[in-house]
């Protein structure tokens, strides 16, 4: 557009220009082909310069024209030129505004990125977490049943060695203690008539287990089935406890098939063996177990051995065959 009106400009410029110095040229001609005319018509002077001031005001005219025309031109063109650089600067701020909405959302849209990918580290860390206490708490449960399953087995292999160690000590004690008493011995003691004998051996053996599970203090050392946990032991039928067990049954323990297991004195009564599981108190009379009268009866939930001279004292013991 600018080099168009350039060329106009330049075009009626040009035009302007020709007219006049045309115009002139002819002026100039007849004036030298036609001297005599012009000495011969001196009336015509003034009418001639009135053209000739009418000529130069119309050139004076079209000079104006021209210079207003270019101005015009000129202030056009400054102004289109204002208007493209206005345009250009309005481009380079919306460029401007994009680049920093662009970024501004390309930062947002990085935040955002980082908020999640933590939050997301943050939940699988969470979940690892809770996956491996999960995992210990389950492997220390699996330990802790295999631990306890393996303690029930030792438990069983032991008491089943125990009860056939127990069952095998006392056939052989018995044994031996049969082997040991003479037949008239025998007779004797089925007739009650005196005591049975004891070797010194057996005496020594069953006064040295009886004395070390005599108590210190028997309120402190004494403890019931029940702060036992329970009684677990063999229970005897109720028709043979109504027929020899109970404060109407009393016995001595003087010439009784006797062992020592697992440090605990035990003695065997009407075909049952009873282990002393609590220390006799230490008011007791020394050879109480030869001297005086026992019975077995069942009360709270257990089986206690009483001495008839202290019938508010019984001793927890355990009955097994």
């Amino acid at each position: 557009m600018k080099l168009i009106g350039i060329t106009s400009t330049a075009i009626l410029s040009l035009l302007l220009g020709v007219a006049p110095a045309y115009a002139q040229h002819e002026q100039q001609g007849e004036k030298q082909d036609n001297p005599e005319q012009q000495q011969n018509k001196p009336e015509q002077a003034k009418p001639q310069q009135q053209q000739h001031a009418q000529q130069q005001q119309k050139q004076s005219d079209q000079n104006k024209q021209q210079q207003h025309a270019q101005q015009q031109q000129k202030q056009s063109d400054q102004n289109k030129q204002q208007q493209h650089a206005q345009q250009q600067q309005s481009d380079q701020n919306k460029q401007q505004q994009h680049a920093q909405q662009q970024q501004q959302s390309d930062q947002n849209k990085q935040q955002q990125h980082a908020q999640q990918q933590q939050r997301s580290d943050q939940n699988k860390q969470q979940q690892h977490a809770q996956q491996q206490q999960q995992s210990d708490q389950n492997k220390q449960q699996q330990h802790a049943q295999q631990q306890q399953r393996s303690d029930q087995n030792k438990q069983q292999q032991h008491a089943q060695q125990q009860q056939r160690s127990d069952q095998n000590n006392q056939a052989q004690h018995a044994q031996q203690y049969r082997q040991g008493q003479t037949q008239p011995q025998q007779a004797q003691q089925r007739r009650g008539n005196e005591q049975p004998q004891r070797t010194q051996q057996q005496q020594h053996v069953e006064q040295a287990a009886w004395q070390a599970h005599r108590a210190q203090s028997w309120q402190s050392d004494h403890r019931d089935w029940q702060q036992r946990g329970g009684y677990h032991g063999y229970r005897i039928p109720d028709d043979r406890y109504r027929g020899y067990f109970g404060p109407d049954h009393g016995f001595r323990i003087y010439g009784l098939p006797f062992l020592v297991v697992g440090g605990y004195p035990r003695f065997q009564y009407e075909g049952y063996w009873f282990s002393a599981v609590d220390p006799w108190p230490e008011y007791w009379a020394n050879d109480w177990y030869d001297t005086d009268d026992v019975y077995v009866t069942y009360v709270d939930n257990g089986y206690y051995l009483f001495n008839s001279r202290y019938p508010n004292v019984g001793i927890a013991v355990s009955i097994s065959m």
